[in-house]
């Protein structure tokens, strides 16, 4: 049960409540693979329903480790040369895959208007760190290209994804700023974020238990992931400079264990006069953005996001 201690809103803690009432294994207690079943089974339960789009389309592209699957969704037939969002999903590099991210993508692009193409990276423990940011800054620099497989131009990249989706956003991003891909990064919008260590955070201890995103879960995801903890691309701000980062847009969540993190990550960036908007939504847990059915709430926080990007665009 959500502690009282905090502000709640009413559908997250009819959520957090019927959660707890189920009484479930939790992820780190079954083997990976249940782990990964369990959260496909549970993404039509509590995500919206699909958007209905002009296009949706699987493609490859080469990869460090072999082929790396693509999912293009795009709300015009014909599309005309623009930039495109090139999305990471969440699930602490461990869960998560493009079909639990499905509904979530048609939403981005029927929203934003931009093409969106979902990247497939290969998950730990079969694959630890680096195979994710690997594949990922491969397949963002495969898209900057505009391989003739996408069917349009593409003139410049939006990074953009949840929670290890977002570390993933802001590492492409700093690999793309190192070393330009065929077009430029021109937003980033990572989306409750890992962008340094959590442990010392007042919100990894306060939000530890009840509120969806428990610090063992994420303990057992950091294990799965053995990532290097002095390398930038597991925590991006032990990099000092991003000064060249691009316009950005942040979103965190009142009630997550992440939450300082993104909250930090926006100010270092504004600190260094990066053109930042940070947003928050207060009352509600980690992970709400592919759980719009089971919190409704949580899409006027969404589309929060495609206003301040749009901005950004402009």
């Amino acid at each position: 049960m959500a502690s009282n201690n905090h502000f709640v809103r009413d559908d997250v803690r009819a959520f957090l409540d019927y959660l707890a009432s189920l009484n479930q294994p939790m992820l780190y207690e079954l083997p990976v693979e249940e782990a990964r079943a369990g959260a496909r089974a549970m993404g039509p339960m509590v995500d919206a329903e699909p958007r209905e789009l002009a296009v949706i389309k699987d493609h490859t592209c080469p990869g460090p480790g072999g082929d790396i699957p693509l999912r293009l969704y795009d709300s015009q037939a014909d599309r005309k040369p623009g930039p495109a969002i090139v999305f990471y999903h969440g699930g602490g590099f461990v869960v998560g895959d493009i079909e639990v991210y499905h509904s979530l993508c048609t939403e981005i692009a029927a929203e934003t208007g931009l093409p969106v193409i979902s990247v497939d990276y290969r998950l730990a423990p079969e694959h630890p760190f680096p195979a994710a940011p690997d594949d990922c800054e491969a397949a963002t620099r495969w898209v900057a290209g505009s391989p003739a497989e996408l069917g349009f131009e593409v003139t410049g990249l939006v990074p953009m994804g949840d929670s290890a989706g977002g570390n993933l956003t802001i590492v492409t991003t700093a690999a793309l700023m190192a070393k330009p891909a065929a077009v430029p990064v021109v937003a980033q919008v990572p989306i409750y974020p890992i962008a340094n260590p959590i442990a010392h955070h007042s919100s990894f201890r306060e939000f530890a238990d009840g509120f969806f995103l428990t610090s063992k879960l994420m303990g057992w995801f950091t294990d799965q992931y053995a990532g290097d903890e002095s390398d930038p691309r597991m925590y991006p701000m032990l990099a000092d400079d991003h000064s060249m980062t691009p316009p950005t847009v942040v979103l965190t969540a009142g009630l997550d264990p992440l939450r300082d993190s993104g909250r930090e990550y926006a100010a270092h960036l504004i600190g260094q006069g990066v053109d930042v908007t940070c947003l928050e939504a207060r009352g509600i847990n980690h992970g709400f953005i592919t759980m719009r059915k089971a919190i409704p709430s949580g899409q006027a926080d969404l589309k929060r996001v495609y206003t301040a990007l749009a901005a950004m665009m402009a």
